[in-house]
């Protein structure tokens, strides 16, 4: 197998922004399976769930900042977990004021 050479840049990539109905959220609590509580910036709270696709690769934990696509059949109660953000994308948000409304959205 290959290896990848280390160095000590930081990996650059492009952070995905959301589209249409997508929406950031703040993970409250796992639920159990693949489903999670999420609080989106639009203050509701949405029972989301990790697709099949990504079930294996996306390990979420309580706090980390999300991209959830709401159902549209099941309302607003309902949604998917499409991305997590690391840190340095979430710092990266904030500077760019993409997260404005995260500090209220904490705060409950």
């Amino acid at each position: 197998m290959y290896k990848k050479p280390k160095t000590d840049e930081p990996e650059v990539m492009r952070v995905k922004l959301p589209r249409d109905k997508q929406i950031f959220g703040i993970l409250e609590e796992r639920v159990g399976g693949s489903r999670s509580k999420v609080r989106c910036l639009d203050g509701k709270t949405r029972i989301c769930r990790i697709p099949g696709r990504l079930k294996r690769r996306l390990w979420v934990r309580q706090g980390d900042v999300l991209l959830v696509e709401p159902w549209e059949l099941g309302g607003d109660a309902k949604g998917d977990i499409i991305w997590k953000y690391r840190p340095n994308q979430v710092q990266w948000l904030k500077q760019r004021g993409h997260l404005a409304n995260i500090d209220d959205v904490t705060e409950f």
